[in-house]
């Protein structure tokens, strides 16, 4: 359940509108993407992992029929629906998460930059000799000031939102999912020649933040062309009707096989937008306020670099400065999100996020001393910067996001550490001025046991490692530098909640790290 208010008591916006209203698209799909990328939106991506089979199976339960027998139109609804809770509770336990946090965010400035002017503090010629600034401050201070998600309810009266979908295609009354092989894509598109079907597809619009929801399905009726089997054969040897419902897409190659639409032809592609807009504004939202496409560039930087730095792959990454393609090319599946990109800074180096970049350290204590244990450690995939190596999950901060709910939505994303099972102890900020990495730190909650996983194609291996073996790992540059603060950093939170009473209720740590 969602619930009816999240809220803070107050949000201070420093004079600042949060800028456009975030969308989260529920889906890995490419063609939804592109759909609202044409439209001006470019959608946060986070995939639901519903297992469609399994609610298909619980709402024919609940209408005591056969999954067989549920209607297409029920169908995609209920998908729909379910992608879309899914993906709104996980952003509504990481408000709760932000809400409850603890502890202090210690800011270390290795260039003493003015985070107002973006200048060196100790040069007058914006020299970049490192000097050690830091400084401290409740992390809760920092969260009033810079409210990231939860500014925007106030602003527009909702959001961020949340929009799942779900797609068939029924022709004769049979419903024809993803065909998956050849010969069954055969059969298929030999039985749709000449003939109509219907494309079904769901939508539900859901604010995490206030839990109301908006939903309505699309239905285009598509008319087929008299194509030969010749062209059914060449159609399958590009792969394109294999992995889509119905065997055909109309933004791709097949388009040339379809005669005509009755109905949205972006409802067919996977999003109606027309639907779409419309179910925000019934959750009061103007289909403008999510428009977050304006070209945009660097604070500084001119508009001739602007021009000249198009398409260019700007290759340094995170604190390390290393090509982020290191050993082979990206996934061509490899997600990005509002937010991914280069940024120049000021230490000779271009950094991974445009917003900077953030990850959780969590910490496993043990639970009869309240001593901390063993942390969790990301072995990152080859193709990302210092392939191969160990460091912590983590990645860009999206649009909208403070440091810590990019933190904590990339923790769940390749680490799958949910929010609701882990309390915010404090947090590490290293700002070069332009950008800034945020280290946050985190334990399990008491009764909470987190098995964590590899959740998408950055890591090899996710894992909980003991704290004494970390350094024998093949460490990322800059997480090998920071470890030993980090280890006194974790020696201290851990001795500050085992001395109020917070010892973590659970199994040994070392029986659990053997499994």
């Amino acid at each position: 359940m969602l619930p009816d208010t999240m809220l803070p008591d107050k949000v201070q916006f420093q004079g600042k509108n949060p800028g456009p209203l975030p969308l989260i698209l529920a889906s890995q799909s490419p063609s939804r993407r592109k759909l609202l990328l044409t439209a001006g939106i470019r959608p946060t991506i986070s995939v639901s992992h519903v297992d469609e089979n399994a609610v298909v199976a619980q709402t024919a339960a609940d209408r005591m029929i056969d999954p067989v027998d549920l209607p297409a139109r029920d169908r995609v609804q209920v998908l729909a629906r379910a992608k879309a809770q899914a993906v709104a509770s996980r952003y509504s336990d990481i408000h709760k998460a932000v809400l409850s946090t603890e502890g202090n965010r210690e800011v270390y400035r290795p260039y003493g930059i003015d985070p107002t002017s973006q200048r060196s503090s100790h040069s007058q010629t914006g020299s970049t000799s490192q000097k050690d600034f830091r400084s401290f401050q409740p992390l809760q201070d920092f969260l009033r000031i810079h409210p990231g998600l939860s500014a925007y309810p106030e602003v527009y009266g909702a959001g961020p939102l949340v929009i799942g979908s779900d797609s068939l295609f029924e022709i004769g009354g049979t419903i024809y999912g993803k065909p998956h092989t050849a010969q069954i894509a055969r059969d298929r598109l030999q039985a749709m020649r000449g003939s109509t079907g219907i494309l079904w597809t769901g939508h539900c619009l859901i604010d995490p933040y206030s839990g109301r929801k908006a939903e309505a399905v699309s239905r285009a009726e598509v008319h087929f062309a008299d194509y030969s089997n010749k062209e059914i054969d060449a159609y399958i040897a590009t792969g394109e009707p294999l992995e889509v419902a119905g065997c055909f897409t109309l933004e791709g190659i097949g388009a040339a096989f379809i005669d005509s639409i009755h109905g949205s032809p972006s409802g067919v592609i996977g999003l109606s937008l027309p639907l779409v807009r419309s179910l925000a504004s019934q959750l009061g939202v103007s289909w403008t306020d999510l428009w977050n496409m304006a070209v945009s560039r660097p604070a500084g930087s001119s508009e001739e670099d602007h021009s000249q730095s198009k398409g260019k792959n700007l290759s340094r990454d995170y604190l390390s400065g290393q090509d982020r393609r290191a050993a082979v090319d990206v996934p061509s599946d490899n997600i990005t999100q509002p937010g991914d990109g280069w940024i120049p800074c000021v230490c000779g180096h271009k950094h991974w996020g445009t917003n900077g970049a953030a990850g959780v350290l969590l910490i496993r204590t043990d639970p009869v001393t309240g001593q901390a244990t063993h942390i969790v450690m990301q072995h990152r995939a080859a193709w990302s910067a210092e392939g191969g190596t160990w460091a912590i999950p983590g990645g860009a901060v999206s649009e909208g996001e403070n440091s810590v709910e990019g933190a904590l939505r990339e923790a769940w994303e390749e680490a799958g550490i949910a929010a609701n099972d882990i309390s915010i102890v404090g947090a590490y900020d290293e700002d070069h001025g332009p950008w800034n990495y945020t280290t946050v730190f985190a334990v399990e909650k008491e009764g909470h046991q987190v098995q964590p996983y590899v959740g998408d194609d950055e890591s090899i291996e996710i894992t909980w490692v003991p704290l004494d073996d970390v350094n024998k790992l093949n460490l990322l540059s800059a997480f090998r530098s920071d470890w030993p603060h980090f280890r006194e950093l974790i020696r201290k939170m851990a001795d500050k909640r085992a001395a109020a009473g917070h010892a973590v209720n659970r199994q040994s740590a070392s029986g659990q790290a053997a499994a």
